[in-house]
């Protein structure tokens, strides 16, 4: 398959998950350099300049961030969401596990969203944990209501997409 159709392929179906789960998103031209080629987070509106977009994998788990905030604050969520907000860097286990849960819902490879340019050198380590049913961050999605997966063999079944 050629790259190209590959990726409208992979596109579609991750706008038509978001599209699913009502995250916002806006096809635009972003000027700036961002801490992801492509995506920004505006008032927790994802922004994507398609151009600029280097793996759209990256899409999946910057919504990550913004489904597990709560409801109430999701439209205060700016940029590079760690770095404007510190009490955010505790969510970060929650969103890599809900990362994996979205991909295997879409039917994305996990690597498509793991990919090897990412995740500070360790996106091989966490397929393999996430592969091997090493669901670190579990009672964290549990605990904020989207998923009650007791099981490790029920998991990545969702009960909810989005922190109320």
């Amino acid at each position: 398959m050629e790259q190209g159709k590959e990726r409208d392929s992979i596109l579609e179906r991750i706008f038509q998950f978001f599209d699913e789960i009502s995250i916002q998103y806006n096809f635009t031209e972003i000027e700036t350099e961002t801490f992801l080629p492509g995506i920004q987070i505006k008032n927790g509106v994802l922004q994507i300049d398609l151009q600029k977009l280097k793996y759209p994998g990256d899409l999946v788990h910057e919504a990550g961030h913004i489904a597990v905030t709560k409801s109430e604050e999701r439209n205060g969520l700016n940029d590079n969401v760690i770095e404007n907000n510190a009490e955010k860097a505790g969510d970060e286990i929650a969103v890599l596990l809900w990362s994996y849960a979205a991909a295997k819902k879409i039917g994305l490879a996990p690597e498509i969203v793991f990919h090897e340019d990412g995740y500070k050198g360790e996106a091989i380590w966490l397929r393999e944990q996430f592969e091997g049913k090493n669901y670190m961050g579990l009672p964290l999605l549990q605990w904020m209501g989207l998923t009650d997966v007791e099981g490790k063999d029920a998991f990545p079944k969702m009960k909810a997409w989005l922190r109320e």
